[in-house]
């Protein structure tokens, strides 16, 4: 029996050809939403950085690299490259850009430190707010650690075992504000966690290790959950895709969906690598400078007692 194709799955059985490693890279599309977001975004940062410029003062070329480079490129691959184009036609590759909005995209976007470059160059009165905004008690409640770990641990298990997933392959909008969902759950969790900005929610390091290592098991749990999955997700969309145009090279569903719950296992303990990297050089850093100022201040005190 034929399943009736919704209009996504129509689309895509039009237009996409077999996915290959050039079709990902050269397949570009435009969304909306993230095409918006992106321009804006990278827009605002240059601009502040331009600011500075002006005054003659410096901003890491780092955190405008890891902001506009690392994070909004990212950002902008996963939405707009191939993994945008065939991320409804293929779970494996679904899983790819969702593991790049909502990992790779907050941590980057956090080092650049993006709220630090608006209080510098922002308007009195703008900054004023700002300030308001960041130490408001919203802010605090959201950046409030052991809310943010729920969240980021509990959003992707929602998405894939709730009714969530299949609207977001039946609707364009839902589609990309799913995207920027993922981001800014993970921009919850790990600003606190890594950023570099006077955010609410600031732990110190150890309980920060701690709990990027309790994000781990999830991660994994979830991965190997959908691997040992025989019922589809986007089961409906999957299939009907089989039965149009793309039938002939797609891989059986089930097996794609396998392939996806890998991905999603082995790039959690990769990225879970790169946080654990991040987190302790930070870490060190952070020691060297106490030691500094513990030393600068055992050398005043020692002044003060000669006079």
């Amino acid at each position: 029996m034929l399943i009736p194709l919704s209009a996504a799955s129509q689309d895509a059985a039009e237009t996409l050809p077999r996915f290959t490693l050039g079709r990902l890279l050269t397949d570009w599309g435009i969304d909306p939403i993230p095409f918006v977001v992106t321009v804006w975004a990278v827009g605002l940062y240059a601009l502040g950085v331009a600011t500075l410029r002006r005054r003659g003062d410096r901003w890491p070329v780092g955190r405008t690299l890891s902001f506009v480079g690392l994070g909004m490129g990212s950002f902008a691959f996963a939405t707009m490259s191939g993994l945008g184009r065939y991320d409804t036609t293929l779970l494996s590759v679904h899983m790819v850009q969702h593991m790049l909005l909502s990992m790779v995209v907050p941590l980057a976007l956090a080092l650049g430190a993006p709220v630090t470059l608006a209080l510098r160059t922002l308007p009195p009165a703008p900054r004023r707010w700002l300030l308001a905004v960041v130490h408001s008690r919203v802010a605090t409640v959201l950046a409030f650690a052991p809310l943010a770990f729920v969240l980021y641990v509990a959003s992707p298990w929602a998405l894939y075992f709730t009714p969530w997933y299949d609207a977001s392959l039946g609707s364009a909008y839902v589609h990309q504000v799913m995207h920027v969902h993922l981001v800014l759950v993970g921009t919850l969790f790990f600003w606190p966690l890594m950023g570099i900005d006077p955010v609410p929610g600031r732990v110190g390091h150890p309980f920060r290790v701690l709990l990027t290592l309790m994000t781990l098991p999830f991660h994994a749990f979830l991965g190997v959950t959908i691997m040992g999955q025989t019922t589809l997700i986007g089961g409906e969309h999957y299939l009907a895709l089989r039965e149009g145009p793309m039938g002939s090279w797609l891989p059986p569903a089930l097996e794609d969906q396998h392939l996806a719950g890998g991905i999603l296992w082995a790039s959690g303990d990769l990225i879970g690598v790169l946080f654990f990297g991040v987190l302790f050089t930070q870490w060190v850093r952070s020691s060297m400078r106490e030691a500094a100022r513990e030393d600068r201040r055992l050398d005043l005190a020692e002044r003060r007692s000669r006079v």
